[in-house]
């Protein structure tokens, strides 16, 4: 081979690639059947059970993402390779502080009875095995029976009857329709957890019990509570107001934050959202929720205010565009001192972006963030773009220099 074919050459190429055919075959007649490479052996080297065997006893922190399974094969191979990969980490690992396993869907028909039963089986062995030394736990979106979900969690308090978990992640983890908010297992599974600083769940888990037991087990360390209210969630149930009053004053730091996804009606919401609740934020979007009689006017001007003293985040996604809001949301983000973020989607006019950039000019709002999305029942957006370059333009200095600002003008057909 000459100089030229030498520059030319891969780097990363295997010096078995040059030798010359008749040299290999004398090679693999000598060699045994097991000596030999396979796509077998290759594909083990390619794999993340290959990755757990050489460098698991290092890993502190594992995320695993299995999208979309659209047929039982898919999910039977991913319950097998889970299966190694968790009996692996369990035997080598020791130093595991996180484990994140989102958007599996166990409810979903792809997930065969038995199937799904073997990967329960596999994970509520390893977190018995690991759950001493885990610190945060995401099984976001699993889809489980409550009774399901209770037994996959049973096992991180296995040794001490109270779980080590700080940060808890639980959203959506119960299937659709379950009101979970009623089942004894369920509080009595959450009372093990001991040390929370973190949880995110759904609302049809909320309940006084749920309370109580958070006041009494976490007093000195709860810091977060993120609620998500959907509505195929079960969320009529009753909660006292001197529950939520009684975790606020026991856990004094705690700020808690409201996702509603097409819970939009006033009446739903002032059962949900009570005066005595800390609440840091709030998002509510609609999704294409759509009632004639259902007017947001009230929530604005009634509901939120109760909590201008401690909002600091708001996020509202509606498609009224027979109500116009733009005073009433004008006033509130006014009234909330503390306010910071604030995002909307929604029919605006596009004046109503001057209006909020002059009042934060003049001091009398605190936002340091301002996304807008302001929809038209017009194709062209080209008058109200033009309306925003030139409030762009005069207040060219606030916005460079103080805000995180996105204004848009989008067309909703």
């Amino acid at each position: 081979m000459d100089e030229e074919d030498q520059l030319i050459q891969p780097q990363d190429q295997s010096c078995w690639a040059t030798l010359p055919d008749v040299c290999l075959r004398r090679v693999f007649w000598t060699i045994t059947f097991s000596g030999r490479p396979s796509r077998v052996h290759a594909s083990e080297f390619e794999s993340a059970l290959w990755y757990v065997k050489k460098f698991g006893r290092y890993l502190e922190h594992l995320e695993i993402k299995f999208l979309n399974p659209y047929n039982a094969v898919l999910t039977k191979k991913f319950q097998v390779t889970m299966r190694g990969l968790l009996s692996c980490l369990g035997k080598s690992n020791n130093r595991l502080k996180s484990l994140s396993i989102q958007h599996l869907e166990l409810d979903r028909l792809v997930w065969r009875n038995s199937i799904r039963s073997s990967f329960m089986k596999s994970l509520s062995f390893f977190l018995k095995k690991m759950g001493r030394h885990l610190n945060y736990l995401s099984l976001k979106g699993a889809r489980l029976t409550t009774e399901q979900g209770c037994h996959i969690l049973n096992p991180l308090s296995y040794l001490r009857n109270e779980s080590t978990v700080s940060e808890l992640n639980i959203e959506d983890y119960f299937s659709h329709h379950l009101a979970v908010y009623s089942s004894p297992q369920f509080n009595k599974t959450m009372a093990t957890f001991r040390n929370l600083v973190s949880l995110t769940l759904n609302y049809n888990c909320i309940s006084d019990e749920l309370l109580e037991n958070l006041c009494d087990n976490n007093v000195g360390t709860l810091r977060t509570m993120n609620i998500k209210c959907h509505i195929h969630d079960p969320h009529g149930q009753v909660i006292w107001g001197m529950s939520w009053a009684k975790l606020a004053r026991h856990t004094t730091s705690l700020k808690v934050n409201f996702f509603f996804e097409r819970v939009m009606k006033y009446e739903r919401l002032a059962r949900i959202l009570l005066q005595e609740i800390p609440i840091r934020s709030i998002s509510l979007r609609s999704c294409y929720f759509s009632d004639p009689d259902w007017s947001m006017r009230p929530t604005l001007t009634d509901l939120l205010p109760t909590f201008r003293h401690t909002l600091q985040k708001l996020t509202f996604e509606f498609n009224k565009n027979h109500e116009s809001l733009d005073e009433e949301l004008h006033l509130l983000i006014l009234s909330c001192r503390k306010l910071f973020y604030f995002k909307i989607w929604a029919f605006l006019d596009v004046k109503f972006v001057e209006r909020i950039l002059k009042s934060r000019e003049e001091g009398q709002c605190a936002l340091r963030t301002l996304k807008v999305r302001i929809y038209t029942n017009r194709y062209e957006t080209n008058e109200e773009d033009r309306t925003l370059r030139e409030i762009y333009r005069r207040y060219r200095k606030l916005i460079d220099s103080e805000l995180n600002y996105f204004v848009i003008a989008y067309p909703m057909m």
